[in-house]
């Protein structure tokens, strides 16, 4: 039985607050209630999104319950070891039957109201007091759970409301394909946490969409060089694919490490200068990152580089050699990391999958954010963080649990580089009231995928 939206509708092609011009913004479509209800209406359900990772269900039973405004979906792992996704509310008066994240006892979907019971597939196993109801009330098909879209790849299981969406793969394309290039897939847990932020979902992402706040934001990161560090490398690719449009970004300011040695003098004193003085700086800022995050880079990427420090010859780059060291570890290790390629140039980059998902992968690890309304107020977004690596194989953790959920500027649990970014996004947000604010105005060089996430999501809500 297909599910349908029975809210009111807005008519199709009038979307209050359209954006007309890629250098401008309004602000109202970060707080104005009526666009908040319109997203609830047509964006989400009817978009691919990222529900879980994969390895939060890893044995037939376990389930976990992914939430976007006021739906409720519950992922389930089945006996073989294939998801199932399934609205979560009771056939019977429509109670949620599962909160959180767990293993289904007996593997048996149970409403906590009345005891009516469904397999792991979502067929009817028990009906307390059956006999009290007329026949047709209990047809079989009306009366098991209701199934809503899920496929997986890339280690998650993603979820679409829209019986009639595309597949996920064509939705994905050519985003599959760059993340498959870096290994994403084998990449699992490190550590995952969240914070609540007291802001729209999409001023929260925005401030990924660009490189250029790190002088400001994050100057640890401009390695001395202040306002004479460059803004970022507007290397911007938009994909289009039907309504799906995707930004891939690298960017030198999120950490990219391939610096060559300049050319010397013909001194030898000064070429070995500048080798160790690249030397650490690569360190340095590949320290930087770990200590800042423990993501992108971790501990044992920088005990790789520290370990070559003093045993490059003369004339050959440290960063090309470091990294030559770095693949090699992984293959002693047994650690699958993706090989040397085309998919190395996103290193220090990011992939954004609309409406909200990014993937910024270095190495054999990634940091990934997902950011989504937290309940029902167009000014308050949940925002979860993953630091994901490559373990080696045969090594891999067992069930990847939430750490927690921390406040934004919670030192003990946030390293310095996302309490920094953290720090902007709610001031944005009240900024956004202030009377001499109208819109928001974009760099053509720096922020044009702002802009062009506002034109898709445009797209969707003009239905």
């Amino acid at each position: 039985m297909a599910i349908t939206n029975e809210r009111p509708t807005t008519a199709p092609g009038r979307v209050p607050f359209a954006m007309q011009d890629p250098l401008h913004v309004p602000r109202e479509r970060y707080y104005d209630r009526e666009f908040f209800e319109l997203e609830k209406e047509r964006l989400w359900p009817r978009v691919w999104q990222m529900a879980c990772r994969l390895e939060e269900i890893p044995d037939p039973g376990d389930f976990v319950e992914y939430e976007i405004c006021d739906q409720s979906i519950l992922i389930v792992r089945q006996l073989d070891h294939s998801v199932k996704a399934f609205y979560n509310a009771c056939r019977h008066r429509g109670v949620e039957l599962c909160k959180g994240s767990g293993r289904l006892p007996h593997g048996q979907i149970q409403c906590p109201f009345h005891g009516w019971r469904w397999n792991l597939d979502g067929t009817s196993s028990f009906l307390y007091g059956k006999e009290g109801f007329a026949p047709e009330c209990l047809d079989p098909a009306d009366v098991r759970l209701q199934e809503c879209r899920v496929e997986t790849w890339g280690g998650c299981a993603w979820i679409n409301m829209d019986p009639n969406a595309r597949p996920l793969a064509e939705a994905l394309s050519p985003v599959a394909a760059l993340l498959d290039a870096v290994g994403f897939g084998n990449m699992r847990v490190w550590w995952w946490k969240e914070t609540i932020l007291r802001a729209n979902w999409k001023t929260a992402q925005e401030a990924f969409h660009e490189g250029w706040h790190v002088m400001r934001t994050h100057p640890q990161l401009t390695m001395g060089q202040g306002e004479a560090y460059p803004p970022g490398i507007p290397e911007y690719t938009a994909f289009e694919n039907g309504h799906a449009r995707f930004q891939s970004r690298v960017d030198a300011s999120r950490g990219g490490v391939f610096r060559g040695r300049p050319e010397g003098s013909g001194d030898e004193v000064a070429v070995e200068d500048t080798e160790d003085r690249a030397a650490d700086e690569f360190i340095e800022r590949n320290r930087i990152l770990w200590e800042g995050q423990d993501a992108m880079v971790l501990e044992r990427d920088l005990r790789v580089f520290e370990g070559l420090r003093h045993r490059v010859p003369p004339g050959e780059d440290f960063a090309t050699a470091a990294i030559a060291a770095l693949f090699e570890y992984a293959r002693g290790a047994g650690i699958p990391m993706a090989p040397p390629g085309e998919g190395m140039r996103l290193w220090g980059g990011e992939i954004f999958v609309f409406p909200n998902f990014f993937v910024l992968p270095m190495y054999a690890n990634a940091l990934s954010y997902r950011i989504r309304p937290y309940g029902d107020d167009p000014e308050c977004c949940r925002f979860e963080v993953w630091s994901l690596t490559t373990y080696p194989e045969g090594s891999e953790p067992g069930r990847a649990r939430l750490a927690g959920r921390f406040a934004h500027d919670d030192a003990d649990h946030w390293g310095l580089i996302p309490r920094q970014d953290f720090s902007n996004i709610e001031r944005q947000q009240r900024g956004l009231h202030s009377r001499s604010f109208r819109s928001m105005r974009l760099a053509t060089e720096w922020e044009r995928a702002i802009s062009n996430m506002h034109e898709e999501l445009d797209r969707y809500l003009a239905g």
